[in-house]
């Protein structure tokens, strides 16, 4: 019995690293276990997330050689014209009757925003023309438009 207690004493002080603890003693170690969870489950909550973060309608948008990149900072009002003709303030779908006094609208809310349209690379160039000119009766001059960067062949 001394022999395997010995065992035990010594897995004991290798475990602890050296320290003795009286019985019934507080444990100052930290345990990491439950922070390591709560950081994969906001891990995996963020993943799943993040794809509906994306504002506005999924379209294809035209390719161009010098396509300038911006991140989506969420700053942008952004209005989608899908191949359909459809318009789309954000993810909302509007008439375009209403997409001058909507903009106005957003626009007294949060001065700071701009205005990004998307245009479908399969919608007549009406379509898009149009929102133009009722983004400019809005009094708003400046508009960026979406545009993808052209994908290179691979031989």
């Amino acid at each position: 019995m001394t022999a395997s207690h010995n065992k035990l004493g010594a897995v004991r002080k290798r475990v602890r690293g050296g320290k003795k603890h009286a019985k019934g003693a507080l444990n100052a170690d930290i345990n990491v276990t439950p922070l390591v969870d709560v950081v994969l489950v906001l891990l995996i909550i963020f993943m799943v997330v993040t794809p509906m973060i994306a504002s506005g309608v999924a379209v294809d948008l035209p390719q161009t050689k010098n396509h300038d990149k911006k991140p989506d900072d969420g700053k942008d009002i952004i209005i989608s014209v899908t191949k359909t003709k459809d318009i789309y303030l954000a993810a909302n779908k509007i008439k375009k009757e209403d997409l001058t006094r909507l903009i106005e609208e957003e626009r007294r809310r949060f001065p700071e925003k701009t205005i990004y349209v998307k245009g479908d690379a399969y919608t007549s160039y009406g379509a898009v023309r149009d929102v133009m000119e009722r983004i400019h009766k809005a009094q708003i001059e400046d508009v960026m438009l979406g545009t993808e960067d052209i994908k290179k062949k691979e031989r």
